[in-house]
Formats: structure tokens, C-alpha cells, sequence
């Protein structure tokens, strides 16, 4: 049986990890071991990262939300109760949007849920 060489293989393997920790400081991206474990770490920090920031969001778009509708009169968790009540579904994303690019509309959706 012929003997395989794997040195082609290897090279490629370390050439794209080295590609994927381009920029990274000092030995993180020119020494192999190190460049794994620091890409092995980014990913994980991505993945928790890409969750935090669709709390981040939501985070942002109750503090819009909230401000929009104390100028109007009236406290945030009475707005969403109301929301309930009147069953619009509409959610926080579309209604912080609102709130910033149309008020107009958004003073309509508050006035509904008041009465």
C-alpha cells in the first residue's frame, strides 16, 4: 500500500485558519495553535453575541417606545395593557418605528388605545 502524505492538506487547513484570524494582535494570527484557539473563542462570542443584540434592540425599542407615549400622556405598561385589550397586534419594532418616522400615525394608535 502506498504511503500518504498529508503535508498538502495540512498546509491548507493552516492557511485558511491563519485567513480566518487575519487582524487578530500579535501571535493570535501568525502561530497556528494560537490562531485556532482564538478563532475557536470569536465564534463563541459571535454566537452569544448576534442573542445579546436582539436584546439590545428590544432594550432600545421599549425606551423609544416609552418616551413617544409619555409625551402623549400616558406610561408605557398602560400603552401595551391597552394594546392588549384593544387586540392590536402590532409589535414593538413596527411601533417604536412608528413613533420616531410617523407620528402622526402613532399619536392615532395612542388616541385608540386611550379610549
Amino acid at each position: 500500500m502506498a504511503r500518504v502524505k498529508r503535508g498538502l492538506a495540512s498546509h491548507k487547513k493552516h492557511k485558511k485558519l491563519l485567513a480566518l484570524a487575519k487582524g487578530y494582535r500579535g501571535v493570535r494570527s501568525k502561530l497556528v495553535k494560537r490562531a485556532k484557539e482564538s478563532t475557536l473563542h470569536a465564534g463563541q462570542y459571535a454566537f452569544a453575541h448576534r442573542r445579546q443584540r436582539r436584546r439590545d434592540m428590544r432594550q432600545l425599542w421599549i425606551i423609544q417606545l416609552g418616551n413617544a407615549v409619555r409625551a402623549e400622556g400616558i406610561s408605557y405598561s398602560k400603552f401595551i395593557a391597552g394594546l392588549k385589550l384593544k387586540e392590536i397586534k402590532l409589535d414593538r419594532k413596527i411601533l417604536a418605528d412608528l413613533a420616531i418616522n410617523h407620528p402622526e400615525d402613532f399619536k392615532q394608535i395612542v388616541t385608540r388605545v386611550n379610549s
